[in-house]
């Protein structure tokens, strides 16, 4: 017979963490203890993003995983069918003791950290499929048939607290939308695969034959330019910073000049990969809002000259690297001015700055 497990902790802590998402890597804590495993963690089985939670044991591990790419060659998720129809899986649904001993997988990524055993349990709510990975150690083996069984039946009590989750996920993807609106940003939330949750009426205003979205993507009549937004939006995606930025993006227009497409993160709306909205892209229409003059910058947050310039460069569109060139300066030189002018803006990314600059030459 296995360990009882306790059951009533676990439920307790995901409870906890569907409500306050800062508190999902204390759940991973408490579902280790509780399992007596050697650590834990909750993957999203939908987007194999790298914001996993986890417990303190497993952030060396997770931090191998994603830097060294196994995140895209976990054999683990080969036992996802038998997830899906049993609620519960572990390495021996689709590999031997001897496919075990020759591995990488299992031989170069787990064994160095003292691990081979794992159980996965399944936490579904909607569309939402997460799985609470619990990993054992060499010398503890692996998981009985009868935890086994008991695991499946935890699979059955934590649903709620995934359906809870993705609740008060979409609560906070709607309050970002509306500070967006407020201020008439134009912007666009998307989901863990780049598609389309929601977009405010300032981005809708902006969509048309030359940009649209289509069958849930963000689309230009350019496909060179939806190409890039694309990869721009997979390199954030596939980022580990909960507030990640990316340079803006070019979109043509048939007519005017380009809009600008800032894919970016905010941490209270994309907190891990459990969150509903994975990517934010905020658009700029430099026709519709020319960046302020240098001398309102100068007198309303106290810029220099050189700062000022550069601040308007960057509104219009420009990356750092751009804009130093055509102002003659040296990239090092526009990064230390970028960052006085973030400290003078109280704004921590470019997209920030942007959205704050075009609001003062609009006068909102």
């Amino acid at each position: 017979m296995g360990a009882a497990f306790d059951f009533d902790a676990i439920g307790n802590a995901f409870a906890e963490a569907a409500v306050d998402p800062s508190r999902w890597d204390a759940a991973m804590e408490v579902a280790e203890k509780a399992t007596g495993s050697a650590g834990a963690l909750l993957f999203d089985i939908r987007g194999h993003l790298p914001l996993v939670p986890c417990s303190r044991a497993m952030a060396p591990v997770l931090e191998t995983y994603v830097r060294d790419g196994w995140i895209n060659r976990d054999e683990r998720y080969r036992s996802l069918n038998v997830l899906e129809r049993q609620g519960v899986s572990s390495e021996f649904d689709f590999v031997t003791p001897d496919d075990i001993a020759k591995h990488p997988y299992y031989q170069e990524f787990l064994a160095p950290f003292g691990l081979q055993r794992y159980a996965a349990v399944k936490i579904a709510a909607g569309d939402d499929f997460w799985a609470l990975s619990l990993q054992r150690s060499i010398q503890q083996g692996p998981f009985t048939p009868d935890e086994m069984r008991q695991l499946a039946q935890l699979s059955k009590q934590l649903g709620s607290a995934a359906a809870v989750a993705r609740a008060i996920g979409f609560g906070r993807v709607d309050a970002a939308l509306d500070a967006f609106s407020a201020t008439e940003t134009p912007a666009i939330m998307l989901d863990r695969s780049g598609n389309v949750l929601l977009s405010n009426a300032s981005a809708e205003r902006l969509l048309g034959r030359g940009l649209q979205i289509t069958r849930r993507r963000l689309v230009s009549f350019d496909r060179t330019a939806t190409e890039a937004l694309d990869r721009s939006l997979k390199a954030l995606l596939c980022s580990p910073d909960t507030a990640a930025t990316m340079p803006p993006v070019p979109l043509p227009r048939l007519e005017g000049r380009p809009l600008l497409a800032h894919p970016l993160r905010l941490p209270k709306v994309s907190y891990n990969a459990l969150a509903p909205c994975q990517a934010i892209v905020v658009l700029i229409d430099p026709d519709a809002r020319p960046p302020p003059a240098e001398a309102v910058l100068q007198s309303c947050f106290g810029l220099t000259t050189s700062e000022a310039r550069l601040a308007r460069k960057i509104c219009s569109g420009h990356g750092v690297e751009t804009a130093a060139d055509e102002l003659g300066v040296s990239y090092e030189t526009a990064r230390n001015q970028l960052k006085s002018v973030f400290a003078k803006t109280d704004t921590h990314r470019q997209s920030e700055l942007v959205a704050l600059l075009t609001r003062l030459s609009s006068g909102r």
